[in-house]
């Protein structure tokens, strides 16, 4: 009876080492497939990152080019401006200086009158 027993001691032995190896190797699948799944997420980020930063630079490509436009249309009008208000001061240039040294060279004082 007693080698029964220890054969059947062994058996268990035995089934637990075997039960231990297939948990240690489903340990390791399920760590190997953690990693794998993490890098497969960070390249699927990546992807999408990617994705995105070219549809933003297409978007942002075509619209500067509507800005770059309003732009240059709003120096031209500026220069416009400018111009006109340069013509405006060469023509007045010579009565606003005769006016001015007129006020200071004649000067007529006034005295001040009591409230």
């Amino acid at each position: 009876m007693s080698a029964q027993n220890s054969s059947g001691i062994q058996t268990l032995l035995d089934a637990e080492r075997e039960a231990s190896k297939i948990v240690q190797k489903a340990r390791e699948f399920r760590t190997k497939r953690v990693k794998e799944a993490r890098d497969e997420a960070k390249q699927e980020i990546n992807d999408y990152r990617a994705q995105k930063e070219q549809e933003f630079k297409k978007f942002e490509a075509e619209h500067s080019k509507g800005n770059e436009q309003a732009e240059d249309e709003a120096n031209k009008e500026a220069e416009k401006q400018i111009q006109v208000i340069k013509e405006a001061g060469k023509k007045g240039q010579a009565g606003v200086i005769k006016n001015l040294l007129s006020a200071v060279l004649e000067a007529k004082p006034t005295p001040p009158q009591a409230a």
